[in-house]
């Protein structure tokens, strides 16, 4: 239902209206309204903490977990990491070297020895990935794609097996909109590659799981306290506990500010508009909180974050030098999972979720276009409600190791709306609702010690299009015990979301109801070997994307409009060397050679990089809890939506990571260490042809947890 109307009697009932069903537009900014899915986590503390007190001291007989024991990665050799079980390639647990994926993973001690501080950051620093800002949010280039107007789309993003991307945008985020504190971040994952046969929408380009910590491992009380360039301040609070009954808890609160840059800008370089400067514009503040309960079989994940963004860039036609324009995005959700090995050959898993989602965007504008304020604030909403419950069953039948499962989701509310607030006028009121049921099954069937042939097959049902069906396919040869060779096939779909769909705002799109999935063919080489203290790979891929749903500017009337324009083709090859010295010295590098281009014209994409090269090594200094990090990017020009090439870049940044004191850790970094003056290309709703990025700030940090745990 999508209204339009002038400001009368009617639509001031309207606009009551919108604003009673927008729980988005009245919220206050950042300040988070801890909503029902938090007031359920309270609730669920205290049952669990309540077991923890009452309950007998000495523990009922424990089950066996499902989960098998973790060592930590940062102590293992290379060789060993071969044998490290992984979760999510497969939804069950198997060695690295089985997976019929290529896997990219990021610990703990990398987020603490590089300085990152993003989730952003945290993929950046992976073979093949590039990542964008466009002062707001951050976006993912992989394999030499990353369309403007895509808010990660085409990526699946989970935090311990959630699905993060919403139900209007299927946003994946990243940068300090992500609704973790990385601080509690055990591991990152990312399973390249088509992965629809396992998780349906969105696992186009790949998978990330964020893996958070636990009780056992954060125990007793931790604060932490950052400042950095730019105005900026971070802190978190977090206690966790392992209690003799089994019960295990981590809670956790974390608050991020951000005054920002005085930013200037070409494109506005005149008197009327403060010569091309943004004042106040660039800040961003967030707040967050987690919680991870368990007990025996089950865990409990509840999560509540706010982030409200300025908008220095004047996008979509807005009023340059406004702070007000800005953007508020809050996510929260409850997670209750039962996981269990009934023998060591059969596991289940249920996970029975809820998860609610609010954007609000306000966009300052000159309907008039005379310059001449007071000018009107363009109000933007987007609300989504969804519940779901997951089933699967993984079961070993001599050599086959097979899995099936289903899925449902029901999206509640898929809620738009833009509107003028005075004078009101409503371009979009559009409220919607939609079902997605699922079913797959995996087969991992071991011929021999040397030999595994893995296949899978899911149907997806969307009540917007109807079904899709997407298989997987994996041939891993492993001639000794040292490395593997991998084949790899894959099929997977994007739906068209609920905003490219059925938006429309008076500055800047338009709907298309009429948009079909995109379609992505991929097929992959992988040959690995694995020593003590080296570790060499090769990959080699093709990517045939069919139906891509990109931007299209109407010149016309100068809007936006989402359709199914393009057929690419992209392939490339990909190296990669680690190396782990006995001393502590750790390194390794990478480089990717890639080509994503048009069918039709066979021009090359924009915002795709030809080449990149990655390099990290770290040394300790004169002791084993000491380290000074270094990282080296490298991405080559790129092309922008008007056919300009952006120069390539090289960055540098460099941690000191100081862990000998009892209980008090100390880091510094500096990042763009030499200052390099570096862009990244601008979107469809930009006035600039490219967005200039951050040069050299620096972070210090201090983290004091106040009982080490056993």
């Amino acid at each position: 239902m999508v209204n339009v109307g002038v400001f009368d009697d009617s639509s001031r009932n309207q606009l009551q209206s919108l604003t009673a069903a927008n729980k988005c537009s009245d919220a206050p900014l950042v300040l988070v309204a801890f909503d029902q899915t938090v007031r359920v986590m309270f609730v669920a503390l205290a049952v669990l903490i309540a077991i923890a007190l009452f309950s007998p001291g000495a523990a009922v007989a424990q089950q066996k977990p499902a989960e098998p024991h973790q060592p930590d990665l940062a102590n293992l050799s290379l060789e060993d990491l071969m044998n490290v079980n992984i979760y999510t390639a497969s939804k069950h647990w198997q060695k690295i070297v089985d997976a019929p994926a290529s896997i990219g993973i990021v610990t703990r001690d990398d987020i603490q020895r590089y300085g990152y501080r993003t989730l952003a950051e945290i993929l950046g620093s992976l073979r093949g990935i590039y990542i964008g800002y466009d002062r707001n949010y951050s976006y993912l280039g992989v394999r030499g794609f990353s369309r403007p107007g895509d808010y990660n789309t085409r990526v699946l993003l989970l935090v311990d097996g959630h699905r993060i991307n919403d139900n209007v945008f299927d946003q994946a985020f990243l940068g300090t909109e992500f609704p973790i504190d990385v601080d509690l971040i055990e591991r990152v994952e990312f399973v390249r590659g088509p992965s629809s046969s396992l998780y349906g929408g969105s696992a186009f380009f790949g998978v990330i799981n964020v893996i958070t910590r636990r009780g056992h491992a954060n125990s007793g009380v931790t604060l932490s306290f950052e400042a950095g360039s730019f105005g900026t301040y971070k802190g978190r609070f977090s206690y966790g506990a392992d209690f003799k009954n089994g019960l295990e808890m981590l809670v956790s609160s974390s608050f991020y500010d951000s005054r920002g840059q005085r930013l200037w800008y070409r494109a506005f370089d005149s008197p009327e508009t403060n010569n091309g400067l943004a004042d106040h514009a660039d800040y961003d503040q967030s707040r967050s909180l987690l919680a991870n309960l368990s007990y025996r079989d089950f865990r409990f994940q509840a999560v509540s974050s706010s982030r409200e963004k300025g908008i220095p860039t004047a996008s979509f036609g807005t009023v340059f030098n406004d702070p007000r324009t800005r953007t508020t995005d809050a996510d929260t959700y409850a997670d209750l999972q039962y996981q269990h090995s009934f023998s060591k050959s059969f596991d289940v898993t249920a996970h029975l979720f809820y998860d609610r989602y609010r954007y609000d965007g306000t966009y300052v504008v000159d309907n008039a276009r005379d310059g001449i304020p007071p000018y009107v604030e363009n109000k933007d909403f987007a609300c989504g409600h969804w519940l779901g419950v997951e089933l699967n069953a993984s079961k070993t039948l001599g050599k086959h190791r097979i899995i099936t499962g289903i899925e449902y989701r029901d999206n509640l509310r898929q809620d738009q709306g833009n509107y003028d607030s005075d004078p009101f006028f409503s371009y979009l009121d559009d409220r919607r609702s939609s079902r997605i049921g699922a079913l797959y099954a995996q087969d991992e069937f071991r011929i021999s010690d040397h030999l595994i042939v893995n296949g899978g097959l899911r149907y997806d049902h969307y009540d917007t299009f109807g079904g899709t069906t997407n298989p997987r396919f994996a041939l891993i040869y492993k001639p000794d015990e040292h490395g593997s060779i991998k084949l790899l096939y894959g099929q997977s779909f994007r739906a068209p979301n609920a905003y490219e769909m059925f938006y429309a705002s008076s500055i800047s799109a338009k709907p298309n109801p009429s948009i079909a999935p995109e379609e992505i063919k991929s097929t992959e080489l992988i040959i690995e070997r694995y020593t003590k203290h080296f570790r060499f790979a090769i990959f080699g891929f093709y990517n045939d994307i069919d139906g891509l749903i990109s931007q299209r500017l109407d010149q016309a009337d100068g809007r936006i409009q989402f359709s199914n324009l393009d057929n690419i083709r992209g392939k490339g090859v990909e190296t990669a060397i680690e190396g782990k010295a006995a001393n502590g010295i750790t390194g390794k590098a990478s480089y990717t050679l890639q080509n994503s281009s048009n069918e039709v014209t066979h021009g090359s994409l924009s915002n795709s990089p030809r080449h990149l090269a990655k390099l990290n090594f770290s040394v300790p200094l004169g002791r084993p809890s000491t380290f000074a990090s270094f990282q080296g990017l490298y991405t080559s020009e790129r092309r922008t939506l008007n056919g300009d090439d952006l120069p390539g870049f090289f960055l540098v940044n460099a941690t000191l990571l100081d862990k000998s004191l009892h209980g008090l850790d100390v880091s510094a970094s500096v990042y763009n260490l030499f200052n390099v003056t570096y862009s990244d290309p601008g979107a469809e709703e930009h006035r600039q042809n490219s967005i200039q990025q951050d040069g050299r700030s620096f972070r210090l940090k201090l983290t004091y947890t106040f009982d080490r745990g056993r």
